[in-house]
């Protein structure tokens, strides 16, 4: 049963540590991390070997080539990973100690292939503590329930590779949301804990936060990725533009 866990650290010496110790919390114990050292220049390397000396269960792997997307990265650990059920975590972002411990038996389904949580965002900046707020999703997913946008947290998303075998990112933007589908559209479901398990930090000028690439990357997914046609992507974006405007309302 166990958990391997993907971790891409590019510079991530000031906040590593901190991700690190939230997996060393976890209430369920079954698991290994996988750092992938992506051609890091600050002390990222020496911080993760120190861990690695004083817990087996944490290995430092690295790229041969930096490609400056989380995809390739995280697509070595995927591959090296030897549990069961793989899981993600950036190397700024934290879990909850009981994170792993309310997910694993959710599996115990036959239809659940992914199992994710709410998430709370928050900031290291002092000024922007106004952004903190936890972000909630529904019960559960479906390949259909999903296509009017992303539910699932990349940092709160486990999947069962033993019910759908390993399945990897695209170099793609949203490769997350990708990934989820891929998942999704094998006819599985995705649950939720239903509760707050995982904190993101929002950083300056962060990717994520640039809303008119990330509608952008889902109409692309919507044409390129999934091969809809003019009609339905039109269908499932305008869904999705009004579920983005429903939820900065609310």
């Amino acid at each position: 049963m166990k958990v391997s866990i993907i971790m891409p650290a590019h510079n991530a010496a000031k906040t590593i540590k901190e991700s690190i110790d939230s997996v060393l919390s976890q209430t369920f114990t079954d698991w290994d991390l996988l750092v992938i050292n992506d051609s890091s220049i600050d002390e990222t390397e020496q911080i993760v070997s120190e861990y690695t000396r004083k817990d087996s269960r944490i290995r430092l792997l690295y790229t041969d080539k930096s490609v400056g997307k989380p995809f390739y990265p995280r697509n070595i650990g995927i591959k090296a990973a030897e549990g069961r059920f793989i899981a993600f975590l950036d190397s700024d972002d934290v879990w909850l100690a009981t994170k792993l411990e309310k997910q694993i038996p959710l599996f115990d389904d036959e239809k659940v292939a992914i199992v994710f949580s709410y998430y709370e965002k928050f900031a290291t900046n002092e000024a922007e503590t106004k952004k903190n707020r936890v972000i909630k999703s529904p019960a559960s997913v479906s390949y259909n329930s999903a296509l009017y946008g992303n539910p699932i947290g990349n940092l709160t998303g486990v999947y069962d590779s033993k019910k759908i075998g390993k399945v990897f990112y695209e170099d793609a933007g949203h490769e997350d949301y990708i990934l989820w589908l891929t998942i999704l559209k094998k006819g599985f479901i995705a649950k939720n804990t239903n509760t707050v398990e995982a904190r993101y930090r929002v950083a300056e000028k962060s990717v994520s936060s640039n809303k008119g690439k990330a509608a952008s990357w889902t109409w692309n997914i919507y044409r390129k990725t999934l091969g809809f046609n003019i009609i339905k992507s039109a269908f499932c974006y305008s869904m999705y533009m009004l579920k983005g405007v429903l939820k900065y309302l609310k």
